[in-house]
C-alpha cells in the first residue's frame, strides 16, 4: 500500500543518458531537460564548476587546472563519480519545483545495447546515488521502439537503427523482445575524429571537436549529393603554427568518414542475416527505422535502403525518441515491464 501511495506521489524520471547528450523525461510534463553530458571539474580543489550546457560553453576556453569532459564514452560509465554528480544535477533539476515531502522518483534509463553487466551495475549504482528510489535499465533500441510508438509487443519484425553519439544499436525487435541485435562503438562522435583526423592528415590543419562537429553537421553527407556543398574551415597549420582557412567540400567530408559509415552498414547487414527467415519476410513491407543525432546525416536513409534493399524512415524527432521511450514505459510500467533489463540488484527487491 505504502508503495503504491509512494508510486503515485513521486514524480518519476526517464534518462536518455548520452556520450553526447542527456535528455530527461518527467512523468505527466514529457521532456524537461536536453543538455550536454559535459561537466567541468577543477582538479585543484575536486569541484564541479559546471554541467551541461555550461560546461560546454568552456570547452577549449579553460586554465590547465580546469579539466571538460565526458563522463560516458561509447554510451559506457567511464569516471563513475562524475557520472553520478551529473545525474545528481540533472534528478535534482528535474525536480527542483517539488514539495519536500515528495517521495524520491523511480528512474528509467537508457542504456546500449550488449553492455555488460558491470557496465549495467555501474549506471544503477550511479542513479541509486544520486537519489532514485527505484531503478530500471532499458536498451536503448528497445526504448526507441516505444518511443516511436512501434508495435513491438505483435509477432512481427521491426528494425531499428539508433545511431547515438558513442554507440550504434541496430536491433530487430518482435513480440516484446530483441530477436537479432548488433552494438557497434562507432557512431557520432567518431564520425567527429574521422574528420578531424582527415584535416590533420590531408589538409595539415588542426581543428578541435566543436569545428569538425561544425563540418559534419554543415556539409557532411553518407551519400552522394545531388549537388556537393562547401563551406569555409578555420584552423591552425600545422607546419606554420599560425592561423589559416580553407574551403572543404562535402565530398571530401564524405570521405572522411567513409570507413566508420562502412562499419555501420556492415552491422546492419550482419543484423539482418542473423534474423529468422520468418520476420525476414516481414521486413520487407516495413520500413527501418532511423532514430538518434546520427541518423540525421544527410543521405544515412538513403544509404541504408541502397545497401539493404529495404524502406528507411527517420522517426519523427529522432533525437528524443529513446528518452521519449523511457518516458511510456514510465507511463505505463505494469504492461511494458517486459521491455525493461532487469538486473541482480532489481530481481531481489
Amino acid at each position: 500500500m505504502l508503495s503504491k501511495l509512494f508510486n503515485f506521489w513521486s514524480k518519476d524520471i526517464g534518462i536518455d543518458l548520452g556520450t553526447a547528450n542527456t535528455l530527461v523525461y518527467v512523468r505527466g510534463k514529457g521532456i524537461v531537460i536536453n543538455e550536454p553530458s559535459i561537466v567541468a571539474i577543477n582538479q585543484k580543489t575536486g569541484q564541479i564548476l559546471a554541467i551541461g550546457q555550461e560546461a560546454r560553453k568552456m570547452v577549449g576556453r579553460t586554465p590547465g587546472y580546469i579539466i571538460v569532459s565526458k563522463p560516458l564514452i561509447a554510451g559506457v560509465v567511464s569516471d563513475f563519480e562524475v557520472t553520478e554528480q551529473m545525474l545528481k544535477y540533472f534528478i535534482d533539476r528535474a525536480q527542483e519545483k517539488s514539495f519536500s515531502f515528495i517521495p524520491r522518483p523511480r528512474v528509467v534509463i537508457g542504456i546500449p545495447a550488449g553492455v555488460t553487466e558491470v557496465e549495467k551495475r555501474a549506471v544503477e549504482d550511479a542513479a541509486y546515488n544520486a537519489g532514485a528510489r527505484e531503478v530500471f535499465l532499458i536498451e536503448e533500441p528497445m526504448a526507441a521502439a516505444v518511443g516511436a510508438r512501434l508495435p513491438i509487443q505483435e509477432a512481427a519484425a521491426n528494425l531499428v537503427v539508433d545511431i547515438g553519439g558513442g554507440t550504434t544499436d541496430v536491433a530487430v525487435i518482435s513480440m516484446g523482445g530483441v530477436v537479432a541485435s548488433r552494438s557497434l562503438r562507432i557512431a557520432g562522435d567518431k564520425l567527429t575524429s574521422d574528420i578531424s583526423q582527415y584535416m590533420r592528415e590531408e589538409h595539415n590543419m588542426l581543428v578541435g571537436d566543436a569545428t569538425a562537429e561544425n563540418i559534419k553537421i554543415g556539409i557532411g553527407s553518407a551519400y552522394p549529393l545531388e549537388e556537393e556543398i562547401t563551406m569555409p574551415v578555420r584552423g591552425r597549420d600545422l607546419l606554420t603554427g599560425l592561423p589559416k582557412e580553407l574551403l572543404i567540400n562535402s565530398e571530401e567530408i564524405r570521405k572522411a568518414m567513409h570507413r566508420s559509415i562502412k562499419s555501420i552498414i556492415l552491422a546492419i547487414k550482419n543484423t539482418i542475416e542473423e534474423t529468422p527467415p520468418e520476420l525476414i519476410a516481414d521486413l520487407l513491407n516495413r520500413n527501418v527505422f532511423m532514430v538518434g543525432g546520427g541518423s540525421l546525416l544527410r543521405g544515412f536513409d538513403e544509404l541504408i535502403s541502397h545497401e539493404t534493399k529495404l524502406p528507411v524512415k527517420i522517426v519523427d524527432d529522432a533525437m528524443t525518441a529513446v528518452v521519449r521511450g523511457c518516458g511510456l514505459v514510465l507511463e505505463h510500467l505494469d504492461s511494458l515491464k517486459s521491455v525493461l533489463v532487469w538486473t541482480a540488484k532489481e530481481a531481489y527487491i
